[in-house]
């Protein structure tokens, strides 16, 4: 969902935010080291198939998610990683591997690793590689309502 319709949805919402411009990158930590957002604080969506069906995964960028742990918080039997091409028509307002983790908008589940819920505040991509929303985790969480659960691990 490009900024503007992201940021439509906020405030209908009644939520407060910042947007934040940065170079272009793609990758988690890039985007964490050129927006100046610690890697803890930045959410980063994970396209994953739980038993056959697509959910959006949420781990901090410094993260990686534990496939293992993701089915069991699931109740799934298997878990694994979702091509670009198996998701890439389920956000046809992003840049591909930019959507922001609101996969509740675009109906499919989502599961947040607990660890975001250590900071105050949380950023995401905004629909494309140059732009992040920043807010508080607690408005995120309202919005969204995601399955908690431990599955990411630190990045080595």
């Amino acid at each position: 969902m490009p900024i503007t319709q992201l940021v439509e949805f906020l405030d209908r919402e009644k939520v407060r935010y910042v947007t934040i411009n940065h170079s272009k990158a793609y990758t988690a930590q890039e985007i964490a080291a050129a927006a100046h957002v610690p890697g803890k604080e930045l959410a980063k969506p994970v396209m994953v198939k739980v038993d056959g069906e697509m959910v959006m995964a949420v781990v901090p960028a410094s993260h990686q998610i534990d496939l293992q742990a993701l089915a069991e918080v699931a109740g799934a039997e298997s878990a694994e990683l979702a091509t670009e091409e198996e998701f890439e028509t389920l956000f046809p307002d992003s840049e591909l591997g930019a959507m922001p983790p609101f996969g509740n908008l675009y109906d499919l589940p989502v599961f947040v690793d607990r660890t975001l819920e250590e900071d105050e505040e949380i950023a995401f991509s905004a629909g494309s590689h140059t732009q992040l929303v920043r807010l508080r985790y607690d408005d995120y969480k309202r919005l969204v309502s995601p399955r908690l659960g431990s599955f990411g691990r630190k990045e080595p």
